[in-house]
Formats: C-alpha cells, structure tokens, sequence
C-alpha cells in the first residue's frame, strides 16, 4: 500500500525505492511512468484479490462444480477453514441438512413443520461397525480424514450418496401432527415389540443423510404412521381394527400437498410390520377378504410378511423388511455367537397350543406346534416350554438348533433373533420368503423343514449334525447376517435400514432406465 499511495501522488523516486523498478522512471517519463505504474499496481492488486478470494472460496467451488448446488448450511465455512497451507483437508464432517427457503417455512400447513438442522449430526457415512459398549451410546465422532487436495473433488462428490448405495437417494419425511406417531409411544411396548420396526425406521430415517427437508427434491416419501402400538387389553397383543382408518385420515392430510397427487402415492412409503402386512388384518381370511387399501394400491409397502407363491396381501410393490429385535441386546449385552457354550440340542420357547383352538374354523400354527409339543416335548433332546422366561435370550446362545414353526402367519421373529444369537434356524413354514434374500444366503445359514416332515425333525436334525454343522454354523456366524436383520441407530452400512435404502435406490434406477427407454 506504501508503494501505491507514493505512485498515486507522482513520486517516482519512492515507487522506485517501494517496487524496485528502476526502469520505470528513464523509460517513460515522470507522469506517463507514474500513470503506467498505477495501471501496472492496479492489476497486481486484482490478482491479489483474485487469489485470495480462491484460496477461501476454493472448496465451496469444488462443491458447486461437483454437485451443481452451493454447500447446505454450515458446511462453507467448514470447508474453507479445512484448507492448509500443505495443500490438505484435515476435518470434514458429513453435510448438514439443506437449507430451506424462506417461502417454504412461512407454509401454514402442519405438515411443512420442522427443524431447520438437527442439535447433533450423530452419523458418519463411511461409518461401518456396530456400536460397542463404551462408544458413548453408538454415538459417533465426527469423519476425521487427510487428503491431497486432489481428491477433494471425490470426497464432496460422495456427499450426493453419502451412504454408497446404488445411487444416490433423497426421501422426505412427512411431519404429521402427534396423533399419528408420537401420542402413541405413551405404552413403551410400542418401542420394543416385534413390530416396532415402524418406529424405529422413523426415528433413523429422521438423522439419516438420505433425508431432505425440501420435498420437491426429494426421490420418496415417508409416511410415519404407528399401525401396530394399539395393544389389546386382553391378549396384549397389537389390534389393527384402527389401522385403515388411521393411514386414510395420514392420507388425506397430505394429499394438501402435491406430491402424493402427482404419483398417486406410488413414490410413498409405508411400514405395515404385522401380520399379512399390506391387508392390515391378523387373521389370514379376514385379511384375504379386506384386501389392499384402495388407496395404498399404488404405494411402496414395507412389510414383514411375504410368501413365495401369490398372495392378495402382497399384490403391491412391496419390499420385505425383517421383525424388530432390539439391538443394543445383541450388540452390547452379549458377546458374538461364537463365545457361547451350546448345551441345548433344539430349543423352543412360546406359544404351543396343546389343542389348537379352533376359532371360526382356524387352526393356529396349522396344527404344527402341536404336533412338535407332543412327539418331542418329552425328549431329552429337545427343550421346549410353554411360558415366558426373562432368560430366553440366553437360552438361544445355549442352542444348538432353534425351532421356527409358523404362527398364525408363516413368518416369526424367531427366525432373526436365532440369527443374530448364532443359534441355526429350523424354519417349518411352508412358501415363506425370507427378508434380504438377495443379500442373505439363507441356504446355507439354515435349515427348512417342510410342514408333513416335522414328526421326523429329530431324524433331520441328526442327520445335519453329523454332515455339515459346522459349515453351517461359521456361515450363520459372520457379522454381515446379523447386521443384515437389525435396525441400528445411527444407521450402519448393511444393516436393515440399509438394506430399505438401497433397494429404493435400485427401484429410483430402474425408474430411470424405463423412463429412458420411452423416450
């Protein structure tokens, strides 16, 4: 500025002295040289400028070009303090929540509430173990990475799919008013029970990465609404007689919006956790005869339920999700599967009805468990009981085998929690299909037992023991399938949130392709 201020007032001899252009002043004269030197000066300074505004702005471009947007709230000043003289990022944290326009937040509708950014960003895209005890929780520290400033550009481009999935995924979540989620999770049950996979996908989705809070971005759509938290007074199990009208009155609240209009509800997800999923009914008849809501024809379900021949309560585009076992008892309480003394040949604890009831002309468990309780219940190989017991868990890690006979539906929780305690499952259920098949090789962690063969399972069971147990059990044992079959939180590549999303980003793809090809 010295240098400046003496060309600006004509002194050659301290532009001289400042700059060290001894040329200028011969060559070109007092005021000719003076005015040259200014334009010279002029131009340094913009180059100055226009280095240092690179040097500060630099990763907000990188993120513009590789993204096409300018980066969500938070992250511009993170980005440019990363930057070192060393040419080096040291601290980048996964990116916030998008920022929201102000038209978008002045919406009256009660759907459009929410939260700007989350109080804590609990997640690390390239996070991809479980939550151990002393992790403060399964709560993560922030990605902490060092990189040649030439890979910035791969490291931001991973932000448009943080989660590496098919492709990149963005879902909106719906904000309905408390009666449809929250007023319900007063009964803690509503949290634990085997269908609480609802809320527990609710809750994740809520600090997932894939989430958007601008719903014209966004890829699908989910509809938080708890079906199976209204618990009969008697049997203490979940009733769902509310269930279709609860979701029509979700409906038609955010049918205000557009986006449910334009598809007809075919980019929207919704959980149906209980038995015969879609059809929202306990009882296979019943269910049969209700059929799919007319208006979730269209939609993508998430459902336990499945079966590998035709079935009215799957005639919608559905992706099979696994039951809800809590996690942090598999993943804190007790140690892998492959520490456990199995002294337990077969167990089997629940539900085993001496005589089937017979209710309307149904026949529970189709007569299997009855069957199982009376050629084997007297077996010293076989430890079946009747009651609850606080030690079942432990009682699977004792186990050997674990037998999992239909109920009233084929599918049972049983199956996952003998998974992730390492106990082999005996699968008597006759055209089930099995939740993330496409990534699970049940085949070779379990074994099937047809429905007329089960007064021979002591025979069967024998037979595998002496011929490939141990294959069995090493392939059962590998992290991969517990993870598979658990809803972790914060999300984790591989487990079952996971698995939700990268099937919607293979459906966003094949949507893609099929529209390419019309055009």
């Amino acid at each position: 500025m010295y240098g400046m201020k003496a060309i600006l007032k004509g002194n050659s001899k301290n532009s001289r002295k400042c700059f060290g252009h001894g040329y200028l002043s011969g060559r070109y004269g007092h005021m000719d040289g003076s005015y040259r030197m200014c334009i010279r000066c002029v131009r340094m300074v913009v180059f100055l400028s226009l280095v240092t505004f690179m040097f500060n702005s630099g990763p907000e471009l990188l993120w513009l070009f590789s993204t096409g947007r300018m980066p969500p709230l938070g992250d511009s000043e993170l980005l440019s303090r990363g930057l070192t003289s060393q040419g080096y990022i040291r601290k980048v944290l996964p990116p916030s929540w998008p920022s929201v326009s102000k038209a978008l937040l002045e919406e009256s509708s009660p759907v459009y509430r929410r939260e700007l950014l989350p109080k804590e960003l609990n997640y690390s895209s390239l996070r991809t173990d479980f939550p151990t005890e002393g992790s403060e929780g399964g709560a993560l520290k922030p990605w902490v990475i060092a990189e040649p400033v030439s890979k910035v550009l791969n490291s931001l481009a991973r932000y448009s799919n943080p989660l590496n999935l098919a492709t990149g995924v963005k879902i909106y979540v719906y904000d309905l008013p408390p009666k449809f989620n929250q007023d319900w999770l007063v009964d803690s049950r509503c949290n634990s029970h085997l269908f609480a996979a609802e809320v527990a996908i609710h809750r994740i989705l809520l600090s997932s990465p894939v989430r958007t809070l601008i719903p014209s971005e966004a890829d699908f759509f989910f509809l938080p609404v708890y079906v199976s938290c209204n618990f009969n007074t008697i049997t203490g199990f979940p009733y769902l007689g509310h269930a279709r009208e609860l979701l029509q009155n979700a409906v038609q609240l955010i049918s205000k919006m557009p986006y449910w209009n334009r598809s007809g509800g075919s980019d929207h997800l919704v959980v149906a956790s209980h038995d015969y999923g879609a059809c929202f009914h306990a009882m296979e008849d019943l269910a049969i005869s209700s059929g799919v809501p007319d208006f979730l024809r269209k939609s993508i379900i998430l459902q336990t339920f499945a079966q590998n021949k035709h079935h009215p309560c799957q005639d919608v585009d559905h992706i099979q999700i696994p039951p809800y076992v809590a996690p942090i008892q598999v993943l804190q309480r007790w140690p892998p599967p492959e520490q456990h003394v199995r002294n337990i040949w077969a167990f089997f604890r629940g539900k085993m009805e001496i005589h089937p009831k017979n209710i309307s002309g149904r026949i529970y468990s189709r007569g299997i468990r009855t069957t199982i309780w009376r050629k084997f219940s007297h077996s010293k190989k076989f430890y079946i009981k009747r009651k609850k017991s606080e030690h079942y868990q432990s009682e699977i890690l004792r186990s050997i085998f674990c037998l999992c006979p239909l109920g009233w539906a084929p599918w049972s929780p049983r199956i996952v929690e003998s998974v992730v305690f390492g106990c082999v499952p005996v699968i008597i259920a006759d055209d089930i299909a099995l939740p993330y098949s496409h990534v699970i090789n049940w085949n070779k962690i379990s074994l099937t037992v047809p429905e007329r063969d089960v007064h021979k399972l002591d025979r069967i069971l024998q037979h595998v023991a002496l011929k490939n147990l141990t294959v069995i059990q090493n392939n059962l044992w590998k992290e991969e399938n517990r993870r598979a079959l658990l809803y972790i939180d914060p999300m984790v590549k591989g487990d079952a949130t996971w698995q939700i999303l990268d099937q919607l980003a293979r459906k966003k793809l094949a949507m893609s392709e099929n529209l390419r090809l019309r055009l």
